[in-house]
């Protein structure tokens, strides 16, 4: 078994190439996935807060689709923010429409005040289907 068992997408972003990682990796029944932002095709990042934020957790997806799973197998998040504050009501209603109704998975969010250009990074951790 090789090292490390990693997913890749069918059409990846440049930010993979460009910053040398995988979008994610199995590991027994988790799948980590690795933080993903509101990037275009090209890494540039989506110019507003919303499109940038529903962007990422689109690409959230895409990896998690092609590990054979969805948002329900998410056990984890961790979210980074540039400006919590300013925000978080932005990131609650997207956020509610992905992850609608109990059980939520684990959340934590972190205010940072760097993110190479972008305001939002989420990563996961997630259980694979037998």
């Amino acid at each position: 078994m090789p090292l490390r068992d990693v997913v890749d997408v069918p059409h990846r972003h440049a930010l993979y190439d460009a910053h040398g990682y995988s979008p994610a990796a199995r590991a027994g029944e988790l799948l980590f996935v690795s933080g993903q932002v509101g990037s275009r095709d090209d890494g540039s990042p989506e110019p507003e807060f919303e499109a940038q934020v529903r962007r990422a957790f689109d690409n959230l997806g895409t990896v998690l689709r092609a590990a054979g799973i969805g948002f329900d197998e998410v056990i984890d998040v961790t979210t980074f923010h540039t400006d919590p504050a300013a925000q978080f009501e932005t990131i609650m209603r997207v956020k509610s429409e992905v992850f609608g109704a109990p059980p939520y998975p684990t959340w934590t969010a972190v205010g940072v005040t760097w993110l190479a250009g972008f305001d939002f990074e989420i990563k996961v951790v997630a259980r694979l289907r037998d």
